[in-house]
């Protein structure tokens, strides 16, 4: 197997971002969210005019996770101070992971961005990354509660790494 690459994303990489997000989003969020919550948020987040925006204005910088020359996954971050970033989104591919894979992705993003910091926010209810987001040492910071339009509610958790 050829080893994992994070490579960055840029504009034309949209559609790949994309696909990847409604079918990472169906393999992992039933159980978690309702079906009407998860079409509402994949449009929010993930329709070609929001991506661009995410890119061009915020200044999200995403990278695709590339194995055996396949995009198996991808992340996103912002960086919020001088080496200290947000990760907005982190997804791969639950048919194409392998152990390891996850944090091998986070390790290379750190060394990458030269991050000494970073925090995020998780479902609550998201056992499986909660874990993973301990094993590579994030620590809850508080309970956060962020109202995300159409009367839905994300019930999070923000969790922070480093400093």
């Amino acid at each position: 197997m050829q080893p994992l690459q994070l490579i960055e994303a840029k504009e034309q990489d949209i559609p790949v971002i994309a696909e990847l997000a409604h079918i990472i989003w169906q393999q992992h969020y039933p159980s978690i969210i309702s079906q009407d919550q998860i079409d509402y948020m994949l449009e929010k987040m993930y329709s070609a005019d929001s991506l661009k925006e995410q890119i061009q204005i915020k200044k999200h910088r995403f990278f695709l996770l590339h194995l055996s020359n396949e995009a198996i996954g991808f992340l996103s971050m912002h960086e919020e101070a001088k080496d200290e970033w947000f990760l907005n989104k982190f997804y791969i591919n639950q048919h194409k992971a392998c152990k390891g894979l996850g944090s091998a992705a986070l390790q290379m993003i750190i060394k990458q961005l030269q991050v000494k910091k970073i925090t995020l926010t998780v479902n609550r209810q998201n056992y499986k990354s909660i874990n993973f987001y301990f094993k590579n040492g994030f620590v809850i910071e508080r309970v956060a509660d962020f109202d995300i339009g159409n009367g839905y509610v994300m019930n999070d958790f923000v969790m922070v790494w480093g400093k």
